[in-house]
């Protein structure tokens, strides 16, 4: 690993000796006092499947293994309050057997209205959720080592009070969430906190989720080698800033990305999109309301297809170059688009 500021990087030989330590670590404290224990890991060569059905479509998540459906249940804004619970059983009647949530103080009690579904479930859906770092620090500044120690505290608190919201010892994945910063990717606390999180069977895999500074995210992560996902703001038309509500500024269109996300999956990085149709969306969903806005970088099959504006977005982003993608569906009809999206996107592109 190419250390970024030496101030701020722990010793070589102290860092390998915390790793090695990780295996036994485990700070089960708060866990048990709510209840649960802790879940031994998957065998690292086994091909991971669940609830596959005939009427989805599937891809193999990086090194996770994990035989995700291509359609992700974004369960963050659909389930905040309990909004859309009504629509999990018929998620997974279809074959969706992978659930996205996020941290409960921002997401309004999602983990929390996941949890009765996750618990009949467990063994058939794979269920990830995320939280920020909470350290401000600007997209190029360097950090220092009491802000690395501080968010690898708080990804841990973060971590722990998901586990318990979710009323589970295991989550399949857990993400940092929002990241700006490569200082933060390349992070040896952070990646610390990470390992202990796992061996003590709470975790199974690391992932990161950004909607700025992209590209150079994504390099960070696969100079690492320390991350399985990558949840990137993406659409056909190129990157996505959440911030701007735009697409980024200067962005490729996403067939000239290919390279990195070649490289990124051969890394053995899971690639997943998410925004990818916020930016067609009506204003008040924060979209710019024009449905044609990525029809300049369509071929002429798809777009003399059956499927509407939304997607063919989803289409198009699954067959080039991402594993998944992440939906936020929040009602029945935006629901059954998005699995015929997903399910026939393949046939649309020779």
């Amino acid at each position: 690993m190419n250390k970024k500021d030496d101030r701020y990087s722990m010793e070589r030989g102290k860092f390998i000796k915390l790793l090695a330590a990780a295996a036994t670590v485990s700070e089960t404290a708060l866990l048990a006092a709510a209840g649960f224990g802790t879940k031994a890991q998957t065998k690292p060569d086994e091909l991971i499947h669940r609830n596959e059905r005939p009427t989805m479509t599937y891809s193999k998540l990086g090194r996770t293994n994990f035989i995700s459906s291509r359609l992700v249940f974004g369960c963050g804004a659909a389930l905040a309050g309990g909004k859309a619970v009504r629509l999990l059983d018929r998620t997974f009647e279809v074959g969706i057997n992978h659930y996205d949530v996020g941290y409960d103080d921002y997401y309004k009690g999602s983990e929390r209205s996941l949890a009765p579904f996750m618990k009949a479930h467990r063994e058939k859906i794979w269920v990830a959720s995320k939280a920020p770092l909470f350290v401000r620090v600007k997209p190029e500044e360097s950090i220092t080592l009491e802000q690395a120690r501080t968010a690898a505290k708080n990804w841990t608190k973060q971590l722990n009070s998901s586990l318990i919201n979710l009323q589970t010892e295991y989550v399949d994945a857990y993400y940092l969430m929002a990241v700006e910063n490569p200082a933060l990717i390349n992070n040896e606390e952070i990646y610390k906190a990470f390992l202990d999180a796992k061996a003590a069977g709470k975790v199974g895999h690391w992932g990161v989720s950004t909607h700025k500074n992209a590209p150079k995210i994504l390099e960070a992560m696969i100079e690492t080698g320390w991350y399985d996902l990558a949840m990137i703001g993406i659409t056909p038309a190129g990157w996505y800033d959440w911030t701007t509500k735009e697409l980024a500024e200067g962005t490729p269109p996403l067939v000239d990305l290919q390279p990195l996300l070649k490289r990124a999956g051969e890394a053995g990085i899971g690639l997943i999109g998410m925004k990818t149709v916020r930016y067609l969306a009506p204003m008040t969903s924060l979209g710019k309301g024009d449905p044609s806005g990525f029809d300049k970088v369509y071929g002429e099959n798809l777009k003399a297809s059956p499927l509407n504006p939304f997607q063919r977005s989803i289409a198009y982003v699954l067959e080039h170059g991402l594993d998944v993608v992440n939906a936020d569906m929040q009602n029945f009809k935006y629901l059954e688009e998005n699995i015929i999206a997903a399910a026939t996107s393949h046939t649309y592109f020779g």
